[in-house]
């Protein structure tokens, strides 16, 4: 953002937060610019311009192509030994496992694998470890076992801080190839043949911002080069990568990663490919989300990856990775049934969990300003489930959050969630290295952590004295940045549709926030599980359908409800609502505020 003027003079919104243009005067000149030189509508020139798009990149910006956009797959580290490893395995008729992580982006990654090798008939298993009883990444006992079977391992989202477990494979005759994309924690593994990662640090191609299932695809872009290099008669056509996409476009939404440059491309065509539903298992999970409209990446990230991730979560951690692999549509509807089962069984243990996190977190807030940074714990939660409730509370709270499932040997398994600009994985090695924590790690906006119970109180202590400044200027400086402003009149489907060619969405490229100004609220009415639909109607009596979700109870609801009857600004996102063969705009309300 490279403004702070104040939108609509919204200094203090129901929610709290101060309203700001996130176009300063330069990138609302060159969205003027691009708006007579491209023929755009304004807001959506205000959209790519307050996301760094320049004038001349405009329209190349609206059409991303894989060609223009994928790098040399040479070009990161390893890549060489590690495609022709796997060429060789292919050539070879090698029995190959592939040990993933238990999250989307490890599902989809360990099933592109599979799938490209078992088109070639090689025989393959994904092994897919337990979030409880194996932790993240590969393990020696595992890697052992795995050896037994196969003569060559690949890892995918993880495997760069697994030496221990890469040493025991190797000392068991196996070779280990690395697809990854995780932050490097110490010396990288002697014993791998290859270790491809874009964020090692002796890594150049710049393309740091893929998910492991992005690595997987230019691995195999480039082992097929191999294969065509050398001639091989595998008495089959080479496969269609591109067919691959829909479950790369998948991983990258749910991973959260950057949706710039190769990513942006990424999910842009990989939802084309899902829109035709070649692969039965994301079919399956489409419709036991009951999804009657063109997959987009908002499905991605809320209907079908929580389901994919149901199994790692609560369940068997393989049943995302399988469903991906399969072509029975019978089989995919079966899994994809036990993973809607599992995510409903989840969503149920994250109603109570979050009933108790946010009493306790109350009652800590209920204080004159309350802790920096909310710990909440529980001997009887999930561990696989309060990375979720972190996220609620952080929402909540809007500041740093931890959530903690205590095991009966006194020893629990955290998640947190951060606020934009304070980095609690720097906060958790802090802890880590003054013995506060058994281990920890992660990023800026995400961490995990094992702490014991007699640890708490010092730990408590630890991360106030080094957040309480820093979180208290983040809050007091809250804001939302608002993208442009709009009438119930000109929120048509053509509009919603250009702008979202500007898209997709998500980390590192923000959905545009947009501004309903001075628009009556004539209807506001609870639905679902504590949502609030709305009905809001411009000077021309132009009406919009719009919903807050989860707002019953929250600042945000209150002021709904207390100003039905009133004019008020409304700021949230333009979406699509498909219902009876019709397609109308609807508007997600983030935050509302009096109309002066």
């Amino acid at each position: 953002m490279t403004s702070e003027r104040l939108f609509l003079g919204v200094g203090q919104s129901a929610t709290g937060l101060k309203w700001v243009d996130r176009l300063g005067q330069r990138e609302a000149n060159i969205a003027l610019a691009m708006a007579q030189n491209h023929g755009f509508p304004d807001i959506v020139t205000r959209v790519l311009a307050g996301r760094g798009v320049g004038l001349d990149d405009a329209a190349a910006f609206m059409e991303p192509t894989l060609k223009s956009l994928m790098p040399d797959p040479t070009s990161l580290t390893d890549m060489a030994p590690a495609a022709a490893r796997i060429a060789k395995a292919i050539i070879s008729g090698e029995t190959v496992a592939i040990f993933g992580d238990y999250d989307v982006d490890g599902a989809c990654s360990s099933a592109i694998l599979s799938r490209f090798l078992a088109h070639y008939g090689i025989a393959n298993q994904i092994y897919i470890p337990d979030r409880i009883f194996e932790g993240y990444g590969p393990n020696p006992a595992a890697m052992q076992e795995l050896a037994k079977q196969a003569s060559l391992i690949v890892t995918v989202d993880c495997g760069t801080n697994s030496a221990a477990a890469i040493d025991a494979a190797k000392a068991a005759g196996a070779d280990v190839v690395v697809l990854d994309h995780h932050q490097v924690g110490g010396n990288l593994p002697e014993a791998a043949l290859a270790i491809v990662n874009p964020n090692r640090e002796d890594d150049l191609s710049g393309q740091g911002h893929l998910c492991a299932a992005g690595v997987v695809f230019l691995t195999l872009v480039q082992t097929s080069r191999i294969l065509r290099e050398q001639g091989v008669k595998l008495n089959t056509n080479p496969p269609d990568l591109l067919s691959l996409l829909d479950l790369v476009a998948l991983a990258t939404i749910c991973d959260v990663v950057p949706l710039k440059e190769l990513n942006r491309a990424f999910v842009v065509k990989g939802l084309l490919v899902a829109r035709t539903q070649q692969n039965v298992g994301l079919a399956a999970l489409a419709r036991v989300s009951r999804i009657g409209e063109p997959l987009n990446a908002f499905h991605f990230a809320y209907l079908i990856g929580p389901r994919i991730n149901a199994g790692g979560r609560i369940g068997d951690a393989g049943l995302g990775a399988r469903l991906l692999t399969l072509d029975d549509p019978d089989e995919a509807m079966r899994i994809a049934q036990e993973l809607d089962r599992l995510n409903q069984e989840r969503q149920a243990m994250e109603t109570i969990m979050l009933e108790q996190a946010e009493a306790e977190a109350m009652a800590e807030l209920s204080s004159s300003s309350g802790p920096a940074i909310l710990i909440t714990a529980n001997d009887d939660w999930h561990p696989g489930i309060v990375g979720l409730i972190a996220a609620r509370l952080k929402e909540r709270a809007r500041r740093p959050a931890f959530a903690i499932a205590f095991n009966a040997n006194g020893t629990g398994s955290g998640s947190g969630r951060s606020i934009n600009g304070f980095d609690l994985g720097k906060l958790v090695r802090g802890a880590v290295e003054q013995g506060l924590l058994v281990k920890g790690g992660g990023h800026a906006m995400a961490a995990g952590i094992t702490v014991e119970r007699g640890k708490m109180g010092a730990l408590r202590a630890f991360f106030e004295e080094q957040s309480a400044e820093m979180v208290g200027q983040l809050r007091g400086n809250a804001s939302l940045a608002i993208d442009g402003a709009l009438s119930a009149a000109g929120a048509t489907v053509p509009l919603y549709e250009t702008m979202e060619k500007a898209g997709p969405f998500g980390s590192g490229h923000p959905q545009p926030v947009l501004v309903l100004p001075h628009h009556r609220l004539i209807d506001a009415r609870s639905v679902g599980i504590n949502h609030i639909k709305v009905t809001l109607a411009g000077a021309d009596g132009k009406r919009i359908n719009a919903i807050a979700f989860r707002a019953v109870g929250s600042d945000l609801g209150d002021f709904l409800f207390r100003q039905l009857g009133q004019s008020v600004h409304v700021a949230g996102n333009l979406a699509l609502n498909h219902w009876n063969g019709s397609t109308t705009t609807q508007f997600r309300i983030l935050d509302a505020a009096k109309a002066v």
